[in-house]
């Protein structure tokens, strides 16, 4: 089993080190061991939590429910319909984003295209009008 100090298991993930001691914080990490010089250092297993949680993270996964994703992996009891109830609460959202920022995308444009004057005044510009407006 292999020893890593923070700046080196940070760097083999691909996170910042004040992300991992944030991920200690909140206790989706554990604290970790220290050596009888008193260094503190990361395992194997620690590598590949905090794999899982960069790559729960790059699915879209909240940190609350990557926490979750974590205790149903250490549950006896948890089923794999457990496992894919959370993915598809996620997926749900994700769509829903999608929706919002398309809707978004079409207002913007619609806003884009009735600028036609670019040498206006800002004080004359659509898009700051309708800003405005939706105060």
């Amino acid at each position: 089993m292999n020893n890593y100090k923070v700046g080196e298991i940070a760097k083999i993930v691909g996170v910042n080190v004040e992300t991992l001691r944030y991920y200690e914080r909140i206790k989706i990490m554990p604290k970790p061991k220290r050596l009888p010089s008193g260094y503190r250092y990361y395992n194997d297993d620690d590598l590949r939590r905090l794999l899982f949680i960069k790559r729960a993270k790059e699915l879209g996964f909240t940190l609350k429910e990557i926490d979750e994703l974590l205790n149903l992996r250490i549950e006896s009891k948890s089923t794999c319909g457990d496992v894919k109830h959370l993915a598809e609460r996620r997926l749900t959202d994700i769509e829903e984003k999608i929706r919002d920022l398309k809707n978004i995308k079409k207002v913007l444009l619609r806003l884009i295209r009735q600028c036609v004057h670019e040498e206006v005044s800002s004080d004359e510009c659509p898009i700051l009008e309708v800003i405005e407006k939706n105060q």
